[in-house]
Order: structure tokens, then sequence, then C-alpha cells
């Protein structure tokens, strides 16, 4: 007995942890939904009074009756029955007008909650840093914060309504109860308090097994989507993948339901326990008012009045301590939710930013610049240093692992070197306002995104401010070797790209590559940088792109990043990158007289080129 208290206790300490949560909470829903609000709980108030009328009304209609029997059938002892019955009737009939009311504005409302919560944590999301992404934790936290935002805040809006409108009525009732005693509203809480602990333990139990089981829970979304989607299905059917995540989906799966279907049959024995106290003592309560009825010290009407007002009392108080079991465990979730929502990003804007350069006019330019990806120890840029004169095309060749695609991140801002700095024009890059910085630069990255929209949409979204005129599109398509891929669709740039939706068209990866490429020439950003802008080119296709593509960089800064010499050999520089270093630069004569590491890669994949076309 003395740990189930001192358990007791650890629990309403947890509680109390979590109350800060339910204000926080009833604030969204007001953001959300102010007047809906209100009207919403002034419905609760008439519905929780409404019960209490029913039941005294009926008390007096029995009565009435026992009068008519004993009395006879005159109008003068009928006229109170008929009335009693017609006020019954009109208390009905507005029962069923509040309740469609009440869930008309509990529907506005929980949509507009929903759609509200949607929005803050779809912004919260684009708020944050790359950096968060490389942590299970953060996903993790948001798994837990995307489930519980779809629902529990409209489920903690039913179980307050349910609370507010339940606790009205039992006070009524109560006050019904009180002409027979004050000891037996205190019978009829004390009655429920086995229950209050078995809704309350059980609220933490599913708590801490969600908290648990989020990482499982993740693991299966993950297998679902191995399963299911059309990126894995290829090579699912060809290495006769299907049955063996389909195995392990479903062993995770079922460890799962077994854990909650047992965490669910332990309450629903506790429940039971606790309802049957509760049932022994409705049993006394009765017979002590049957043994008064039969000394003739109540009539029949009274002891109608406190079967039903007993009966209900106890049925409100389990509803109510359910409702604020549910609370409880949805503020717990929602805790989730907040958590999620206090995340701040670390690339921030300085206290007091500089103005950036309108038009870069000295150089780009990297300082002593160190950096290793969050949860790596490995560095992908030691002391790194790099200077990208304004107006030139640098390319910059290495190995994979080299560090090349890393100087596309920190360039942007999507991280910040842990030592040195980068400059644009001698202004390091964070003491300016982010966006301006990202606004100085368009990007072709090394896995472009393919949107399902139309092909003209997919270049647009390159520069959404500048509201891009169809020629505008057509010269960008065009500069990247994009518009004879879109010519061919059947609705030419209204063509509708991707397999999401009814009647996309979908592209190869070099043709996603190109209207990538549009994407990024559309934004008139002084710094261009490409990150294997050919990868996906034949060397025909190669040879033309690179001549058009200096054409449109006339004027800007640009920075190739490739592993296909043949591109690179066209820049005005090249810098070849190992081990998070700058190994050697110059242009691609220099370096082929240099004899280095450039010169011997150079030899090999032009012996590479000879034996293909053998071939």
């Amino acid at each position: 007995m003395l740990n189930k208290l001192k358990l007791l206790k650890t629990k309403l300490g947890e509680a109390r942890q979590q109350l800060p949560y339910l204000p926080r909470a009833l604030g969204l829903v007001r953001e959300a939904a102010g007047r809906w609000t209100l009207l919403w709980l002034a419905l609760l108030i008439i519905q929780g009074l409404l019960p209490a009328a029913i039941v005294t009304l009926t008390r007096y209609l029995v009565d009435s009756l026992v009068v008519i029997i004993g009395g006879g059938a005159s109008a003068e002892n009928i006229r109170p029955a008929v009335l009693l019955v017609i006020l019954l009737a009109l208390i009905l009939l507005l029962t069923e007008i509040l309740t469609g009311l009440s869930r008309w504005a509990r529907t506005v409302q929980s949509e507009l909650v929903t759609d509200y919560l949607s929005k803050l944590t779809h912004r919260k999301a684009i708020s944050l840093d790359l950096n968060f992404y490389e942590s299970a934790d953060y996903y993790d936290m948001l798994h837990r914060a995307r489930v519980d935002a779809s629902h529990r805040p409209v489920a903690l809006l039913e179980n307050l309504g349910s609370l507010i409108q339940n606790g009205i009525t039992l006070a009524a009732m109560a006050v019904v109860l009180l002409q027979f005693g004050l000891w037996i509203p205190l019978v009829l809480v004390g009655s429920t308090l086995p229950a209050f602990y078995v809704v309350f333990d059980y609220a933490v139990r599913q708590h801490r097994w969600r908290m648990q089981t989020t990482a499982d829970q993740r693991m299966l979304a993950y297998y679902d989507w191995l399963l299911t989607r059309r990126e894995t299905a290829a090579e699912l059917r060809l290495f006769g993948l299907g049955d063996y995540f389909l195995n392990i989906f479903q062993h995770i799966r079922g460890r799962l339901r077994d854990e909650r279907i047992k965490l669910v049959r332990d309450q629903g024995f506790a429940e039971l326990a606790a309802a049957g106290i509760a049932l022994i003592v409705t049993g006394l309560s009765t017979a002590w008012m049957l043994w008064q009825a039969v000394q003739g010290l109540v009539t029949l009407g009274q002891l109608t009045l406190f079967y039903q007002a007993f009966q209900q009392g106890q049925r409100l108080m389990r509803s109510l301590l359910d409702n604020t079991g549910q609370i409880y465990s949805n503020i717990l979730f929602l805790g989730n939710l907040f958590e999620y929502l206090e995340l701040e990003p670390g690339i921030l804007d300085p206290p007091e930013p500089e103005t950036p350069p309108a038009v870069l006019e000295k150089a780009i330019s990297f300082e002593g610049v160190t950096f290793h990806y969050p949860g790596s120890e490995r560095l992908a840029l030691n002391r790194f240093n790099l200077e990208v004169p304004a107006g030139q095309i640098a390319a910059i060749v290495g190995t994979n692992g080299a560090g090349k695609s890393t100087l596309v991140k920190l360039l942007c801002r999507l991280y910040d070197p842990a030592e040195g700095r980068i400059t644009f024009d001698g202004i390091d890059l964070r003491h300016l306002p982010v966006a301006a910085v990202r606004s100085l630069i368009t990007v072709l990255f090394q896995e472009p995104v393919a949107y399902n929209a139309t092909a003209a949409e997919n270049i647009a979204l390159g520069d959404l401010e500048a509201e891009a005129a169809r020629p505008e599109i057509r010269r960008v398509a065009q500069a990247a070797g994009a518009e004879e891929v879109i010519m061919g669709l059947p609705h030419d740039y209204n063509t509708l790209l991707g397999k999401w939706f009814a009647g996309g068209m979908d592209l190869s990866v070099g043709e996603w590559q190109r209207l990538a490429l549009a994407r990024a020439f559309l934004r008139r950003a002084e710094i261009i940088v490409l990150d294997e802008p050919t990868s996906a080119m034949d060397s025909w296709a190669e040879a033309d792109w690179m001549d058009r593509f200096r054409q449109l960089a006339r004027g800007r800064t640009a920075v190739i990043i490739t592993h296909r010499f043949t591109t690179a050999m066209r820049a005005d520089v090249i810098h070849v990158m190992d081990q998070g270093r700058i190994t050697e630069s110059g242009t691609h004569r220099e370096l082929l007289e240099q004899n280095g590491r450039y010169a011997q890669s150079w030899q090999a994949q032009i012996k590479d080129h000879a034996l293909e076309k053998q071939l």
C-alpha cells in the first residue's frame, strides 16, 4: 500500500510538470478559433444544466402520476402531469437542437485548430537548419510532433468540452442529492476514486510506451515506404527483397501489437475492479433509499429522483475521470508538440547585420575553414583556403568524399564552419542577413528536387519573386539544354511532370537534371554554383552545354563542382581537392604540365573515353 501511495505521489508530480502545457494548448485554440470557442463554451454550459432539469421534472411527473392513480383522472389532477410532459418534451427537443449546434461548432473549431497547428509545424520545419536533419533524435521528435499535431489538440478540445459539460451536470446533480443528506455526494465522489487511480495510472503508462517506441514506429513507416513506393519497386522485384522487408515489418508490428494489447488488457482488468467497487456502493445506497421509502420517509418520486441522480452522478464522475485522464494524456503528448515548436535554428541573422554587396566586385574567399558534420568527427574541410575572383568560372574537382559538395552548403549558409570564415568581398557571411546571403546565390544541387508540377512551374520555382514570363522561362530552358526535352512532351511547358498525380509524365534522370539547371539559371544571382551539372549528359551534349553556359554566366561568378575533367577543362581555373584541402590549382594546360594528380586522372579519363569509342 505504501509503495502504491509513493507511486501515486510520483505520478502526481509528473502531472504538475505537464500542467503548464494546458494553458498553452488553450491559447493555441483561442488563437486559431476564438469566436467559435466562445460559442462552443456557451452551448456546453446550457447542455450541462439540462440533465438536472430533466431529472427534477421526472420526479414531479412521477409524483403527479401517483396523485392521478390515487385520486382519479380528474382534469385538476391531470393538468399538472400534462404540463410536465410538455416541458420535458420541450427540453428534450432543445437538447437535440443544442447537440446539433454543438457538433457544428466543434467541427468548425477542430478544423481551424488542425489547420493552424499544421501551419505552425510546417513553418518550424522550414525554419530549422540542416544540422537538425543529421540527428536521429530530431526525427523522433518530428515524428511525435507530426502524429500528435494531427489529432491531439482536437482530442483535447473534445475532452475539455466533455469535462465542462459533465462537470456542470454533476454539480447540478450534487445539489439535487443534497436534500437526502450531505454524505450522499461524498459517497458518490468516494466510489469513483479507484477509477480515478486507474485512469491516471494508465494515461502515464500509455505515454511512456509511446515515447519508448517512437524509433520503432518510425522504422515501421520506413519499411512501409520501402514496400509501397515507386522509387524502390524495381530493386525489390529484381533482388527479391519484398518478402524480406515484409517480414521485418511484420516482426516489429507484431511486437508493438502485443505490447499494446497487454497494456489495454491490464487496463481493462483494473477498470473492471474499479467498476465493481462503484457498483457495490450504488447497491448499498439504493438499498438505503428503498428502506426509507418502505418506512414512508420519501415519496416514490423522490426515490426515482435519487436513483436517477445517483446513477447519473456515478456515470458522470466516471466520465469526468476518464476526461481528466484523456486530457492529461493529451497534454503529455502535446508536450512533444511544444518541445518541437520550441526548437530554434542555429543559423541566425547577426544582431547588427552589415549591408550585403549588391554586385560581387572582389572575390569569394574561404579562409582557414574547418568543418565536420554533426555527429561525425571526420573533417570534411581541414583549414581550407580558396579564393574565387569575381567574374571567374572556377571548377573544383576531386574524388568522392573530398569535400566538394560541402563547399556548396557552407556558401549557402546551410551550415557554419567550426573554424575560419567565408567572405563575399571581405564581409564574413555570418555578418550578413541569412536571406541576403542566399539571394546572392543560385545553386544546382547534386540531387535536385523533381517537383510534381508543370514543366514551366518547375523552372519558375527558381525565382518566385521574379514572376518570370514564358519568354524568360524559355530562354533559361534553352540555356540549360532543357527545351528540346520540354517540347517533346504532350503539352510542352504545360505538361504535368512526375507520377504522383493523374496525367503526370516522368522524365529520365538526365532530363530532370536539365530542368533543374534551367531553374537555377532563372535566378539572376551574382554567384552561380553547380554541383555535378553534366553528370547525366553525354560528351556531345556536355560540350554544347558548357559553351552556352559561358555565355549565360558572363559577368557573374561561377563555381562548378564536377568529377568530369571534360567539364572542368573549360573553366577559367581548376582547383583539385583532396581530403578537405586544395592540392593543385591552375588552368587545364597548366595542370597537365605539372604532371600531378590532375594530369594522371586526366590521362585515365582519356583512356576510358577512347575505350568507350572503340566498344
